[in-house]
């Protein structure tokens, strides 16, 4: 393991503190996942793309870990105030389909998401519905406590009950009460109470319902968090990841309710880690405004994924990132550049066994690293791992990717660094940052734009002509036909044995 400590920004304390783990064999990692009603957005993905950089940051400093994630497949309401109607039931009327089908086509769709991103699969994916009776056990044993009470919607959680409410928010609990917050469903005690378990009205019969002690009904939002993460990694654990949207209720609600059944100031996980948005114009991605981007809007562009996951990490995690479709074009050019770089670097070192290893590494779902560094970074000299001291600085102080990028950048074109050297730093970066530099080809970021429906034989046809223009030094219609080409999402590359072509983006000019 790299002697450098990490440093990460825990929101419980508002500071940056060094990582102690409770056990370095095994990190325990939980991280909200998505409410499947619709498809992961780009705001979205940049919160599993931050748990990925912390997962291989982690594993590249020599833990092994256990990261879980959930999927709320029932009870997210559209407001976190327990108002509103549930996700999956407006998507399911929506789209004429049963919620059970809605929650497995979007589930899918968030996977394939993740897949196309390079981000590694939790060690357990954990299902709402599928923990709906240790909901209700844990929920009976908090009410057993005294920390709920009934009313004729459901049963509430008293958040007077447990000692700090709201310190992870900085809530201003005097402010709720003077009524600068909606309240939310009639008679709760408190304008912080939250939904532990709603009844469903006796004249409704919901898509999704249980029995339970206080009604038929459905479990709240934030009772699947502690529940599964209590069942999965224990009553303390090491990390809890997610949004900056859930740092003020949900997970305030969540601690809450650790707190409640551990009857202590147990909060749960010992580091709480937010991500920012991803913001557009000023205002955050959301699927509430209508016109959200996904990563197939991406693809559709003409963009390869891991243009916005380089994108992503251009920005430290705790930055608010505003996209634009100039600034992932300008991203893939950055990836491009590099792989065109390591391409070259490939074909001086040759085949090695090392090179394939790296290249074909099967990341278990949560092994240490260190073997893979070993084989990577063992013939390395002294200049070329001072390069591994500057990725471990970088990784070390909060997970700071843009410095990382910045010396991968600088190091692929270091003349004092031998072609393998500079090709072995490439390796030990990409398993922090998950690129796939090794494998992955700049050909493979040329996609056709879903708008180009120009034929090939058109394009092969334009080529032509254009060359025709050249040799009779008619510069102009050259030049023409290749911005005609262009417009189309088509570049032109001339070299020494012709024109060759190639997909280029095709993009809005705002998002």
């Amino acid at each position: 393991m790299t002697d450098r400590p990490l440093q990460f920004y825990n929101s419980l304390t508002r500071e940056l503190e060094t990582f102690e783990p409770l056990d370095p064999s095994n990190v325990r990692i939980y991280s909200c996942g998505p409410t499947v009603y619709n498809y992961a957005h780009l705001g979205n993905l940049r919160a599993y793309l931050f748990v990925d950089t912390l997962r291989r940051t982690l594993m590249w400093k020599g833990y092994g870990l256990t990261h879980v994630m959930n999927i709320t497949d029932v009870g997210h309401l559209t407001s976190d105030a327990d108002e509103g109607e549930d996700k999956m039931e407006r998507a399911a009327e929506r789209e004429q389909k049963t919620v059970w089908d809605i929650a497995a086509h979007y589930t899918e769709a968030f996977e394939r998401d993740l897949a196309g991103l390079n981000v590694l699969e939790p060690s357990i994916w954990c299902k709402a519905t599928d923990h709906i009776q240790e909901m209700i056990d844990f929920a009976r044993d908090i009410a057993e406590g005294g920390y709920t009470y009934a009313l004729e919607d459901g049963l509430y959680f008293d958040t007077a009950k447990v000692p700090d409410y709201g310190h992870l928010g900085r809530l201003d609990l005097e402010g709720l009460e003077e009524g600068k917050r909606v309240a939310g469903p009639g008679g709760k005690r408190h304008p912080s109470d939250f939904a532990v378990w709603r009844r469903s009205p006796s004249d409704v019969q919901r898509l999704m319902e249980w029995h339970s002690p206080w009604g038929i009904g459905a479990p709240g939002w934030h009772l699947e968090c502690s529940v599964m993460s209590i069942k999965y990694l224990g009553r303390q654990f090491d990390i809890h990841t997610g949004g900056v949207d859930h740092r003020q209720v949900h997970h305030c609600n969540e601690i809450a309710q650790n707190q409640a059944y551990a009857r202590s100031g147990e909060t749960g996980a010992r580091y709480w880690m937010h991500n920012e948005f991803l913001v557009v114009r000023d205002r955050k991605m959301a699927k509430s405004a209508g016109g959200f981007l996904t990563l197939s809007s991406v693809r559709d562009n003409g963009l390869h994924p891991l243009a916005y996951r380089l994108f992503a990490l251009t920005a430290a995690y705790r930055s608010q990132l505003e996209f634009s479709w100039d600034a992932l074009v300008a991203a893939r050019a950055q990836l491009r550049r590099l792989l065109l770089r390591i391409a070259e670097l490939k074909a001086k070192v040759g085949s090695a066994d090392w090179l394939r290893a790296a290249g074909e590494a099967k990341y278990s779902k949560g092994a240490s690293l260190s073997y893979l560094r070993e084989e990577i970074e063992g013939p390395l000299g002294e200049v070329a791992k001072a390069w591994v001291d500057k990725l471990d600085a970088a990784l070390s102080d909060d997970l700071s990717t843009p410095r990382a990028l910045a010396d991968l950048g600088e190091l692929v074109e270091i003349k004092q660094l031998t072609p393998e050297e500079r090709l072995r730093l490439v390796a030990t970066y990409d398993l922090a940052l998950g690129l796939q530099l090794l494998t992955l080809e700049a050909a493979e970021l040329s996609l056709k734009p879903k708008a180009a429906t120009i034929a090939e034989a058109e394009i092969e046809a334009a080529i032509a002509e254009r060359t025709a223009a050249r040799k009779a030094k008619d510069f102009a219609a050259a030049d023409a036909l290749r911005d005609g080409l262009l417009a189309k999402g088509v570049a032109l590359m001339d070299g020494p044995e012709g024109t060759a072509w190639a997909w280029e983006p095709l993009v809005a000019e705002e998002a």
